[in-house]
């Protein structure tokens, strides 16, 4: 069954939020593959989707780093432990076994589970860091503006 975005799935950071739809629409691309039982589609949706997860996951645990979240490093080892088992999917796929509706299922539970449980979880961090971060470049644009007035 295809995965619809809602409202409750959404973070409050944008860019984030636009990565996980991004996963949505691959794990919907894996079902339409997989019902058209078509196996080289399979693997390049499985294939870009791993991919992409990757650079989602690093980009989130960054994130996360800099604005001092108390369960960072937790959090790196659920992503670690997921795509260790993405991984184990990717060889069974290699070695010619038809992973397409197992994985598809694994993928929508495990995602809107992350999002709701463990994603929640370091939102507030991540927020506080961002408005610090923007009224910081804010004050120096203020000073570096008023510097600047006297100093041309």
């Amino acid at each position: 069954m295809a995965i619809t975005w809602t409202a409750d799935l959404n973070t409050g950071i944008d860019v984030i939020d636009q990565q996980h739809q991004r996963i949505v629409e691959f794990i919907n691309h894996l079902e339409t593959a997989q019902l058209a039982k078509k196996m080289d589609a399979i693997k390049q949706v499985v294939e870009d989707c791993f991919d992409y997860t990757l650079s989602h996951f690093t980009f989130e645990e960054s994130l996360q780093e800099e604005a001092g979240y108390l369960y960072c490093k937790p959090h790196k080892k659920v992503h670690e432990l997921f795509i260790r088992r993405l991984s184990e999917y990717k060889e069974r796929m290699d070695l010619g076994e038809d992973v397409g509706e197992e994985l598809h299922q694994l993928l929508s539970r495990w995602l809107i589970s992350h999002i709701k449980r463990d994603d929640a979880d370091y939102v507030s961090a991540v927020k506080s860091n961002m408005i610090t971060v923007i009224k910081e470049k804010e004050e120096k644009k203020e000073t570096k503006s008023w510097f600047g007035r006297f100093f041309k």
